[in-house]
């Protein structure tokens, strides 16, 4: 699987309330989330826990991704896009790491921004200020 499509099968995981989709993306060490709001989690627990909960929320709003921009490195590899989460825009990083073959979440990382954006507006890449 390539780096985007890792990226995707998180998103998807997100889409389809797939819990077990997300454990497995997840690396078994050294990883972290700042989820919009929330305080830094460290270790697979923690961040897992934070997941089920979330994923498990009747209330949870859908999460919509766009404008994937892959950065590669030889054995780590980082995804910047757009969320859409209730009408808000986040600026969210994606950070995986090569296990075994494999893209691994190691980091993910999604803060609001203060631009005007919609999953139907051209993608920001394309816009000036």
């Amino acid at each position: 699987m390539d780096l985007l499509a890792a990226n995707a099968a998180y998103y998807r995981a997100f889409a389809e309330g797939d819990v077990a989709g997300m454990n497995r993306l997840w690396a078994d060490d050294g990883v972290s989330c700042v989820h919009p709001g929330w305080p830094t989690l460290l270790g697979r627990q923690p961040v897992l826990d934070s997941y089920r909960n979330i994923l498990g929320n009747p209330q949870q709003e859908r999460v919509e991704h766009r404008d994937d921009i892959a950065i590669l490195g030889a054995a780590e590899g980082r995804v910047h896009c757009i969320e859409f989460v209730g009408g808000a825009a986040l600026a969210a990083t994606n950070w995986f790491r090569l296990v075994d073959g494999e893209w691994r979440m190691i980091h993910h990382q999604a803060s609001p921004i203060a631009v005007l954006a919609t999953p139907e507006a051209p993608p920001l890449s394309t816009r000036l200020n």
